[in-house]
């Protein structure tokens, strides 16, 4: 009997295949109400901080250097108060084999698909995973496909996404480019279905675990070169991963490091628009992803995120597209490093933040990226200017996503904003309630003062006002 394969029929199948994809069965961890074991959940489906470094270290991942960017943070200081304007640090993981830290994530995915023997693996990305997903198949002698939301229904694709394409095509993947909408998860899962292959998913235990390296490594570096752990450490935040496995891998080396996010402001455009879709000139590490998924982990791919991003920042600030484009410039002629842009979202926001610190103060960023063609700045600018948006110089707090591109005029300009981490604690309280609907129990209490890095009363407070 042939399998009902419409909309209706696949998403009616998605648990069943969701299960067959990730050799996990997430429904072990669960209590039945809002709570569930997340750290058994990471201690029995992860791997040990041994066990990871050895996977990375067989296949090109992990050890990248640290850098400190001298001239970035002279030109803080001018703009800075008197003894304020702490140094600035990357984490260089445009040296991992894939080109981003994406490829700790895929490494222990990768590794994980071989072990248990699937033929395959799949990947929902727009890009950088989906390249470092590739390259992991190609070492292991799996098949890769990667499914990526490319076009609006013009069939107009952004050049930073086109640029991602390529890269995974280069190194061995099948990439299958979809518009953008809920077409991207029902071909997802259908290939799923059909292949048999592991969904090599951003949000799976496996997953994070191999960030946890990167958290790890920074901390160690920063004891043997300065004998301390750096202050605070930026992280440019969308799904939540990136933040949640560096922060783990820090609380791993015993670090006492303040975490904290950063994200491109595109409030008033909505992801999933088609006509919106073009009309921001950044993928990823961007508030339409790194608000929703902050508030409400458990909207991705696999039953339960290993991604918890709030758990873990102390602070989370917002910067803008022109900031952003301004400090990718100015890394390339300050100090000679081009990097994309995912990147530079949590340098731009370094720069900023390292003007309220001491000189004395240690601030990194925790990744970089490759760059190619279509992640410059003049294709991306080329590319707003064709769908209308208005590109000039001026004060970046004007700036409105899908409207204009703000350049500051004057570095003096970049200045990061707070969010409001309190209201998105309540959300995330708020959310769990309206998705599980049950009397809250003293273990979902106690979870979601861990979801939120609050206490029960606090919790108990908010549902309260609720």
């Amino acid at each position: 009997m042939s399998k009902d394969m419409s909309y209706a029929g696949v998403m009616a199948r998605k648990p069943e295949i969701m299960k067959q994809a990730a050799g996990l069965d997430f429904s072990i961890f669960e209590s039945g109400s809002i709570a569930f074991d997340y750290e058994r959940m990471m201690r029995e489906a992860g791997f040990s901080m041994e066990e990871i470094q050895k996977i990375q270290l067989e296949h090109g991942v992990g050890n990248t250097p640290v850098l400190e960017l001298r001239n970035l943070t002279s030109l803080a200081r001018k703009l800075a108060p008197a003894g304020k304007g702490a140094r600035i640090f990357i984490k260089d993981e445009a040296a991992n084999a894939s080109g981003s830290f994406k490829a700790r994530r895929a490494s222990t995915a990768v590794y994980q698909a071989y072990k248990l023997g699937y033929k395959g693996v799949v990947s929902a990305t727009s890009g950088n995973y989906g390249a470092a997903v590739a390259s992991q198949a190609a070492m292991y002698g799996l098949k890769c496909i990667v499914v990526q939301e490319c076009y609006d229904s013009r069939g107009v694709g952004q050049p930073e996404i086109i640029e991602k394409a390529r890269k995974c095509e280069a190194l061995g993947a099948e990439v299958v480019q979809l518009t953008v909408g809920p077409e991207l998860f029902y071909s997802f899962l259908t290939i799923l279905e059909e292949t048999g292959y592991f969904n090599a998913s951003l949000y799976t235990p496996f997953a994070i675990a191999g960030i946890e390296s990167l958290g790890y490594e920074i901390a160690m570096q920063f004891r043997e070169r300065y004998g301390k752990d750096p202050d605070v450490v930026m992280c440019t935040n969308a799904g939540g991963g990136n933040l949640t496995g560096t922060a783990r891998g820090l609380q791993k080396a015993g670090a006492d490091s303040k975490i904290v996010a950063a994200s491109v402001d595109l409030s008033g455009l909505h992801m999933a628009s088609d006509t919106q879709f073009n009309r921001k000139s950044f993928t990823t590490g961007h508030t339409g992803f790194g608000m929703p998924y902050t508030t409400w982990p458990d909207r991705s791919d696999v039953p339960r995120s290993a991604a918890r991003p709030l758990r873990y920042m102390d602070r989370y600030l917002t910067i803008h597209q022109g900031e952003v484009f301004y400090i990718t410039e100015s890394l390339a002629s300050l100090e000679g490093l081009e990097k994309g842009p995912a990147g530079n979202t949590a340098l731009t926001a370094a720069f900023s933040m390292a003007q309220e610190m001491d000189q004395d103060q240690m601030i990194v960023v925790q990744e970089t990226e490759y760059t190619g063609a279509g992640k410059h700045i003049q294709p991306q600018l080329s590319f707003a200017r064709s769908n209308g948006i208005e590109v000039k110089f001026g004060d970046p707090k004007d700036e409105v996503p899908g409207k204009n591109i703000i350049l500051p005029s004057h570095p003096s300009l970049i200045k990061a904003q707070d969010a409001d981490l309190n209201h998105m604690r309540k959300s995330l309280i708020k959310n769990a309630l309206e998705n599980y609907n049950v009397k809250p129990t003293d273990a979902d209490l106690e979870f979601l003062a861990e979801e939120t890095k609050t206490d029960v009363e606090y919790v108990k407070s908010v549902i309260a006002s609720l």
